[in-house]
């Protein structure tokens, strides 16, 4: 049995290695990760009156809102006529208000109304319970550095797309 040294991870990484092995795959993992935290995900959200597409909307409205419906679907990673699918459903519930751009009239804006910052708090508590038992044995380090990691690989994709 032979040892993996650092640049074994690469190689073993790699699907055009003939040392690759799926379980060495970074995109497999971070991919198995994240089918199970959407699985979670969709009942945790699910028992507060939402869902992922609604909880990335919400969450971009509240942190950075007022944010075009096009800026949504970028940082939300939806397709923009989801988007604006789900930003409809949340103006007719009342949780968002839409405005035009003051800057251009063809943008239309999302803000929070006083509904959905009611929202905002029931669906980040639903979250929450998710990342407790995610992390729960995670240094504040390691997520440091999975944080720096995961945003590394999204600039390098994005810049060689």
């Amino acid at each position: 049995m032979s040892t993996v040294n650092a640049g074994d991870a690469f190689v073993r990484g790699d699907p055009a290695s003939r040392n690759f092995k799926l379980e060495n795959s970074p995109f497999f993992l971070m991919n198995r990760a994240a089918s199970v935290y959407a699985l979670a995900m969709e009942r945790a959200l699910r028992a507060v009156g939402a869902d992922i597409p609604r909880w990335r909307v919400l969450m971009l409205a509240y942190e950075r809102g007022p944010l075009s419906v096009g800026s949504i679907a970028e940082h939300a990673v939806i397709k923009l006529s989801t988007t604006t699918k789900v930003v409809q459903r949340l103006r007719d519930e009342g949780l968002v208000k839409l405005r035009r751009s003051r800057q251009d009239a063809r943008v239309t804006e999302v803000t929070l109304a006083a509904a959905g910052q009611r929202a905002v708090a029931l669906v980040r508590a639903a979250a929450s319970g998710i990342y407790q038992r995610a992390f729960h044995d995670v240094s504040a380090a390691e997520i440091r550095t999975l944080n720096g990691l995961l945003a590394h690989i999204h600039a390098n994709l994005r810049r060689h797309s």
